[in-house]
Parts: structure tokens; sequence; C-alpha cells
């Protein structure tokens, strides 16, 4: 199976999107967990045994931001390596180049395609990073607008 006993960890609040992305993960072996709200993301990602890829709502409810939520995971030393997908309605063109300077592994735009959404986690998992075409990647974007903080 592509994502065989992968823990893959879930920030989404919209019922409706936890229940597709977790249909199309568990169909190819993954184990799946969720936080909804954004505000509690990092405590229940302590208390997980493991977790082999994040996948994050950019525009979460109650006003949090995905991007302040991708900062309290980095900031867990034990999730500073592990790829974090973005998800979002967000129009690409502007989500893309944030998310890319922020650090996260790809970004994926909202609705996902159930039948390649799979694949797309199993190759962010092993290593490839995917964003939309596009848009410039980020060594193509002027020095002024990269983050080249560690």
């Amino acid at each position: 199976m592509l994502l065989a006993q992968k823990h893959i960890f879930i920030v989404e609040d919209n019922r409706q999107n936890r229940v597709v992305f977790k249909m199309a993960l568990i169909r190819h072996g993954a184990l799946v967990e969720f936080e909804k709200w954004g505000h509690d993301s990092a405590q229940r990602l302590k208390e997980l045994p493991q977790a082999d890829l994040v996948i994050l709502d950019l525009m979460l409810a109650y006003g949090i931001s995905g991007l302040d939520v991708f900062d309290e995971i980095r900031a867990i030393p034990r999730f500073q390596q592990v790829p974090i997908i973005a998800v979002s309605a967000m129009d690409p063109a502007l989500a893309i180049p944030k998310v890319q300077l922020k650090g996260f592994a790809a970004f994926i735009a909202k609705p996902i395609d159930i039948a390649t959404f799979p694949e797309q986690v199993a190759r962010v998992m092993s290593g490839e990073r995917l964003w939309a075409s596009a848009v410039a990647p980020v060594s193509e974007y002027p020095a002024e607008h990269q983050n080249t903080e560690k």
C-alpha cells in the first residue's frame, strides 16, 4: 500500500474536508489523527508517539492562521524536520510564495483531487516538493522577498 503504516496528522477545521482526507489516506494504509481548530495542534502532536507528515489548513476557524500553527509545530524539536503540507482554498498565486518562504514541503489546493491526493502525499514523504507550476520557485523571487532565517 502506498502509505502503509504512515502516521499522518491533519489540522483541518472543516468536517467534510476531514472526512475526505481521511477516506483518501486510510484507503492507502495511512494512520490518521486530527486536530480541528489549530490552537491545540502543537500539544496534540507532542502527545502522539509518531507523526511522519502533517497536513495543515492555512485558514482555520476563529482567526487562527496555519502559518502560525506551522511555527508552533516547528518549535517542537522532534517535529522540526517532519514535512508539512499546506492545504488551502486560498489563491495559489498568493499562498504558494508564502508557504515556500515559510518552509512548507508542499502546497495542495482545495478542493483536493481524491484520486491523486494519496500519491501527492507519498511524493512529499519521499522528499519531493509540490507547487503549482504557475508560480515561480522561491529562488526566482527577489532577495528581499526570501526568508533566509534558519
